[in-house]
């Protein structure tokens, strides 16, 4: 049967008919009567399947009894035109072959549909579905989007370290990293004697690396950093995961109005990426789960994103109180925004992306460039519908005394961070830099509602299957 070379369903379906071919992949339907079957047949490639026709004085009974639901095939045949609509062309199956076999009985992916939450626990098949086959499809062109955007525009790929001492966030939510025998922990003075760790010291998997990327963009100019980040946070909700990726490029010599024109460019640059390459995906998507997610996709790219200080944002939002609004959180100046804030500026008074600009600076990191007013720092939140904020970013503080006082006001530790200040002392410069949660993007070009149906296998409290 390999005589001829395999073809991919996703280019078998814009072949020109008169061909004999070879296809490879797991049958979706069967159906038919006793002088023929027609079998959906699909290899992940795309959402579409193409349809074999088995007519029975070709086959044994025994095979055909063998092709059910989930079960994996070879299909040699002819390529003729479909008569039937829905595809231009269909496999007049002349051999077929069963690679792996399917119990009709146990296969949880049956032709009903399936609940999102029941296939959270089959993780490991929902990748067989068109609805997590389309998302996974989307990913891969994001991804590759996010690497050729920054590529063309002469970027750095650096790969910070995931195993780090030092907690970007300052939030302390962080997994540690060990190989010290839980069942009998060396102490010293009644703390954990961390000298006889894997390092000597107390370690964990990083929040982020903004600080690493920092260090690579005063070296080269501008960078980016693509991986998992990790975040012990008790969060069971649709838009947290305990693990997940980030973008975060870090550039030299921008201040925050380049750092905001970088990162409206960019999230327009993905979307409109997906909207020309990912169509059948999405029109699936569509029409299955959102039907009004393409549409805001090309809403997004055809305007210029609406830039509003924090300062502003809360008279807006006490405004729209003070004529009926409602909000579950209370709004007040110094107050950090919550989704239901974010949203409303984008959805309800702005109808497009928010870019939040200049926050208190009591409710930022320590590294955001400080304002002259001295209560706010040059932070940079961009806001989109449905997801609220999707970037966070700054420009970062260039001042040595104003990191350093800033460090100090907070209490934090500078054992670890010495070689973070290195950077003012030694030719410090003006730099900028954001984060894009990739999983949040996801969420914005598939229209899925849960971050747990954007990444393959969620890591979520009390959840690390698989």
């Amino acid at each position: 049967m390999d005589s001829i070379k395999r073809t991919k369903i996703k280019d078998l379906l814009k072949t020109e008919p008169g061909i004999e071919v070879l296809a490879k992949g797991w049958v979706r339907t069967k159906r038919g009567n006793k002088q023929v079957k027609f079998i959906a047949v699909n290899d992940g490639s795309t959402i579409h399947n193409i349809q074999v026709v088995a007519p029975a004085e070709k086959f044994d009974e025994e095979l055909i009894k063998r092709i059910t639901t989930g079960s994996s095939l070879a299909v040699k045949g002819q390529l003729v035109p479909s008569p039937g609509s829905g595809q231009a062309v269909e496999i007049q199956a002349d051999e077929i072959e069963v690679y792996g076999d399917c119990d009709p009985m146990r296969y949880p992916l049956q032709k009903k549909d399936t609940s999102l939450e029941y296939l959270r626990t089959i993780a490991h098949l929902r990748p067989r579905t068109n609805t997590f086959g389309a998302v996974l499809r989307i990913r891969h062109a994001m991804a590759f989007a996010i690497h050729k955007f920054f590529n063309d525009k002469g970027f750095v790929y650096l790969n910070t370290p995931l195993i780090t001492e030092s907690d970007a966030e300052g939030a302390g939510d962080m997994f540690e990293v060990t190989t010290l025998n839980l069942d009998n922990v060396p102490k010293h003075n009644g703390k954990v004697d961390y000298s006889k760790d894997f390092f000597g010291k107390r370690t964990s998997l990083t929040v982020s690396g903004q600080l690493e990327g920092e260090l690579g963009a005063t070296g080269v100019g501008e960078i980016y950093t693509f991986g998992p980040t990790f975040r012990a946070e008790n969060s069971n909700t649709p838009r947290h995961l305990a693990e997940f990726w980030m973008i975060e490029p870090e550039m030299a010599f921008y201040d925050i109005s380049d750092n905001m024109a970088l990162a409206e460019e960019f999230v327009k640059y993905l979307v409109k990426y997906a909207l020309e390459n990912c169509m059948d995906d999405l029109l699936f998507l569509n029409e299955k789960y959102d039907d009004g997610l393409i549409e805001r996709m090309r809403s997004v790219i055809e305007v210029d994103f609406a830039r509003v200080t924090y300062t502003e944002a809360v008279d807006i939002l006490l405004k729209a109180q003070a004529e009926g609004q409602t909000f579950e959180f209370p709004v007040a100046w110094g107050v950090d925004f919550q989704s239901e804030h974010e949203r409303f500026l984008v959805e309800k008074h702005f109808g497009k992306p928010v870019i939040l600009t200049d926050f208190p600076k009591d409710i930022k990191a320590f590294y955001m460039k400080q304002n002259d007013d001295g209560k706010t720092v040059r932070g940079m939140d961009v806001l989109f519908p449905k997801i609220g904020e999707i970037i966070g970013g700054s420009e970062r503080e260039a001042s040595l005394e104003k990191l350093e006082n800033r460090i100090d006001e907070l209490h934090m530790s500078r054992k670890n961070l010495e070689w973070y200040i290195d950077t003012r002392r030694f030719g410090t410069v003006p730099h900028s830099g954001f984060g894009l949660g990739f999983e949040r993007l996801l969420l914005f070009v598939t229209g899925m509602a849960n971050i747990r149906d954007v990444i393959p296998f969620p890591r979520t409290p009390k959840n690390a299957d698989f």
